[in-house]
C-alpha cells in the first residue's frame, strides 16, 4: 500500500521526537507535567501551531511511585484520539452555540426561526432571519450578539409580524 505523503513524510519522520516525557509525532505532542494540584502527573496534549494545551489529564505514576510512567506508543496514540475528540466536539459545541434555530407555528404555517451569530472580537453580531417551510426567507433583523433564541422568544417575533425589537431592519 503507497504511503500517503501527507501523513508519512520524511520531514514528520525528523520532528518526531520519543521520550519518557515528552512526545511529538503526526502534529501532536504530549508533555507529561507536574501536577501542580496534588503530587501526581498530568499530562498535557498540544496540536502543533497551539500554545495552548488542547487537553490537560492525569497520568499514571511509574513504579517507584515518585515518577512518571514513561510515555509510549501506544500511550500517545489513545491521547491523540482523545484529544481530537475534545477539540471536535469542543468545535460542534461552538457551532451550535452561534446557529440555532427553533420551529415556531404561525398564520401561515409552520415558521423556522434562527439566530446566526458573528462572534467577531472587535465587531460580533447576530441576525434573526424566519423562513417559510419551502425554505424562503420571510424576515430579517440585526440583533444584539447575546441575544437568547428559545420559543417563546421565536414566537413573539413572529406574533409581532417580525417587527424588530431592540433590533435593526436589514
Amino acid at each position: 500500500m503507497p504511503s500517503d505523503p501527507v501523513i508519512d513524510s520524511p520531514q514528520d519522520e525528523v520532528d518526531e521526537i520519543h521520550e519518557p516525557r515528552l512526545w511529538k509525532a503526526k502534529g501532536w505532542t504530549a508533555r507529561v507535567i507536574k501536577n501542580e494540584d496534588d503530587e501526581g502527573w498530568a499530562v498535557a496534549m498540544y496540536l502543533d501551531g497551539t500554545s495552548e494545551p488542547a487537553l490537560i489529564g492525569p497520568w499514571t505514576m511509574g513504579r517507584d511511585k515518585k515518577n512518571p510512567k514513561p510515555l509510549d506508543g501506544n500511550a500517545f496514540i489513545t491521547l491523540v484520539k482523545t484529544a481530537s475528540e475534545f477539540i471536535r466536539r469542543s468545535e460542534q459545541q461552538l457551532q451550535a452555540s452561534l446557529h440555532q434555530s427553533i420551529s415556531v407555528a404561525a398564520l401561515q404555517g409552520r415558521i423556522t426561526v434562527a439566530l446566526d451569530i458573528d462572534p467577531d472580537p472587535d465587531q460580533p453580531r447576530a441576525q434573526l432571519s424566519a423562513h417559510d417551510d419551502e425554505g424562503l426567507l420571510i424576515a430579517r433583523i440585526r440583533v444584539a450578539p447575546d441575544f437568547k433564541l428559545n420559543r417563546s422568544s421565536a414566537q413573539a417575533w413572529v406574533d409581532r409580524g417580525f417587527a424588530a425589537q431592540g433590533g435593526s431592519r436589514d
